[in-house]
């Protein structure tokens, strides 16, 4: 089978951090990549960048906060019009993590986290799916995380927005079986990005991000349903789902921050 090669892209998020690297790595590749965030002046410098390095690809900025569903629906529309009716590869990569540890719980907070990990990632996928099945192709790829495994201290609405997508993306996978369209889930550990860079507590196993970019970037030119890692802490993490509860949550109360 032929490695998959998207000319037309739409990825959330890609200001920076993943889905910047992501973005490049596209446009590397030839695609016309549409690089969707709110910062527009670091959209702007993405596709500098890119203009400047003498890509074979390009980067349409869009500007864009994804949680506002029907901005988000016009701007996927838009560019499945540039790419002649349906977009080859869609990325869900917006997210945000905040502590929202339960002796100091900020709704405002966990309503943040939901809304952009849960609601506009889903929405992301479910506005580029309708194009997709009418030609019988193309690929949805939503970035979830390890965090999604476990509930962990101090991070209930950042391990439930994780969760909540990769039960999502289940879903969509079984319904688009024999479509011609794939849904992928991609499970990141740590990764050195603007997000990671505020985190105060041990980050075992901790990714360069071209390093992580690449992994994910192999991941879906394999098609690979449900990509976890790096390694060593995707087994442990998952070692860690094995644990009854009466086991596991005495052991993960020893991590909580106060």
């Amino acid at each position: 089978m032929a490695a998959f090669q998207p000319k037309s892209v739409f990825i959330t998020g890609a200001s920076s951090g993943l889905g910047r690297g992501l973005a490049l790595h596209y446009a590397r590749a030839g695609a016309t990549v549409h690089a969707a965030a709110r910062r527009q002046e670091a959209l702007a410098g993405l596709a500098d960048e890119v203009a400047r390095a003498s890509l074979p690809g390009l980067i349409v900025p869009v500007a864009l906060d994804v949680t506002d569903a029907e901005a988000q629906a016009r701007a996927i529309a838009a560019a499945e019009e540039a790419a002649g009716g349906a977009l080859d590869l869609v990325v869900a990569n917006a997210g945000v993590g905040e502590p929202t540890p339960a002796t100091r719980m900020d709704w405002r907070r966990v309503k943040r986290v939901l809304d952009v990990n849960v609601s506009a990632a889903c929405v992301t996928v479910a506005a580029a799916l309708p194009a997709m099945v009418a030609r019988g192709e193309g690929t949805v790829v939503a970035v979830a995380s390890l965090a999604a495994l476990r509930g962990l201290p101090g991070s209930a609405a950042y391990c439930a927005s994780k969760a909540a997508l990769h039960t999502f993306m289940e879903g969509v996978r079984v319904d688009l079986r024999g479509s011609g369209v794939r849904a992928l889930t991609l499970y990141p550990g740590f990764v050195k990005t603007e997000m990671t860079a505020k985190n105060r507590f041990p980050m075992p196993f901790l990714m360069e991000l071209d390093d992580a970019v690449e992994v994910m970037a192999a991941g879906i030119a394999r098609g690979e349903p449900a990509l976890f890692f790096p390694r060593g802490l995707a087994a442990a993490v998952r070692a860690l789902g094995a644990l009854p509860r009466a086991l596991y949550e005495p052991l993960a109360g020893l991590g909580r921050r106060r």
